[in-house]
């Protein structure tokens, strides 16, 4: 598969989600991690790369339901993200407290790690609720007012931040932080599997606690990899 050799698995989930589904199944990172061309997201992981290649390439061209996000306007991405992943964040992460900081109480004692994933996701909340009040306050609505430069052929004023780049690689640092510790869950709740005494409040928590990590992942993803450069790059046309 020729896009192996160049393009990074950022790019290529950009151009084609379903291939999201296939990185993940080999615990290859797409959006935090989606700088690393394949290859060396393979190497770095021990993983075969002539097995992820097969299954790439297994998927083909066929249609999908999936949005080719590529082809959106970064304004429409900025509404997008907003009403889908970061409304799904403020109300996921106050159902998900209320999870953790039971089961925590209520089995922490035989489940010391339950402490961990209660203390660690509070963490999460905390950092990723302040980061979503800044990309809201601060760099989306500059975005706008990029596109809105661009289709009304008029000038737009420096911002106090100087450059995109600079919120831009506060925002990707940030998702970073966000990825550590939502994988440090993930290896605390052995993957999101419960134990076989695990009551039904129990069970409830690891699977929001996937489902949560599930979307963080696409939630980063189209912002490092589709949005972010997008903005970039119609930002140094206007200027």
């Amino acid at each position: 598969m020729e896009k192996l050799n160049g393009q990074t698995i950022g790019e290529i989930v950009a151009e084609d989600y379903r291939t999201a589904g296939v990185f993940k199944k080999f615990g290859l990172d797409f959006c935090c991690g989606g700088k690393r061309t394949v290859s060396e997201a393979c190497e770095k992981k021990g993983v075969d790369l002539e097995k992820v290649s097969e299954e790439l390439t297994s998927l083909g061209n066929a249609n999908t339901a999936n949005h080719n996000y590529n082809d959106w306007s970064p304004a429409l991405l900025v509404d997008y993200i907003i009403e889908r992943h970061h409304e799904f964040v403020r109300s996921k992460t106050s159902e998900i407290e209320m999870y953790a900081r039971k089961v925590a109480r209520v089995h922490g004692d035989r489940h010391e790690e339950l402490i961990g994933i209660r203390d660690t996701f509070l963490k999460l909340k905390e950092e990723m609720l302040s980061h979503l009040m800044k990309e809201e306050e601060i760099l989306f609505p500059y975005i706008k007012k990029l596109v809105e430069a661009d289709k009304n052929d008029s000038a737009i004023d420096e911002p106090d931040f100087g450059t995109a780049a600079n919120p831009v690689a506060m925002m990707e640092a940030e998702h970073e932080d966000a990825g550590n510790l939502m994988a440090q869950i993930e290896e605390l709740s052995n993957g999101f599997t419960p134990p076989q005494d695990a009551c039904a409040t129990y069970r409830v928590l690891f699977q929001n606690l996937e489902g949560f990590q599930d979307d963080l992942h696409k939630h980063v993803h189209l912002e490092n990899n589709v949005l972010f450069p997008k903005a970039l790059r119609l930002e140094n046309r206007l200027n």
